[in-house]
This record gives structure tokens, C-alpha cells and sequence, in this order.
């Protein structure tokens, strides 16, 4: 299965409560709508920091790449990628396969 990763940095216009609003909120609502997506989940910061590079996490999982090239490319995913890039400075993707540890 795969495991996108993905580092998003807020936009300096938004304090960290409004970004947290909006990634715990508001862009799970667009989120959810892939198709195909597995499973979903968003981390936000507790608290302001300038020295952090990045303000929120969120993870989703594909059963492959074909499928998360195919779920973003639907009028669903193209909404979700233009909120993300409408409310954050820089966003890095990382494509990974999971390894559990600790359950």
C-alpha cells in the first residue's frame, strides 16, 4: 500500500488558528472525497514556531501509485490540490511505503 506524506507550510496572511481551522476542518471535507483513498489522517502543530519549516502533516494511502495518480486527477482531487495551494506557503510530497514498528 501506499503512504503519501505530505509537509504543508501555512501561507503567512493565516495565523496558526486559522490554518489549524482550515486543516482540521475545512479541507478534510474535500479530502475525504477521493476516490480510492484508504485511509486519511491531518496533524497540526500546537503551537506557533517560526523556526519550524512546516505547520500541518497529513497523511493518505492508496493502494498504489496508479491509484493516487488516478484520484487526484478527478475533478475531487484537482478541488483538493487547489484549497491546499490556496491556503499553504510550500507543500513537500513524500511517496513511502509504511513499516509499523510499534503498534
Amino acid at each position: 500500500m501506499l503512504k503519501v506524506i505530505s509537509m504543508m507550510q501555512k501561507k503567512e496572511e493565516y495565523t496558526l488558528e486559522d490554518f489549524k481551522k482550515w486543516a482540521l476542518e475545512e479541507h478534510p471535507s474535500l479530502g475525504k472525497k477521493l476516490p480510492g483513498m484508504r485511509h486519511y489522517r491531518m496533524s497540526v502543530v500546537l503551537e506557533e514556531n517560526p523556526d519550524l519549516p512546516y505547520h500541518a502533516v497529513s497523511e493518505f494511502w492508496f493502494d498504489n501509485n496508479d491509484a493516487r495518480l488516478a484520484a487526484f486527477n478527478t475533478p475531487e482531487g484537482k478541488a483538493a490540490a487547489e484549497d491546499a495551494a490556496a491556503h499553504c506557503a510550500s507543500r513537500v510530497h513524500l511517496l513511502a511505503e509504511e513499516k509499523i514498528i510499534i503498534e
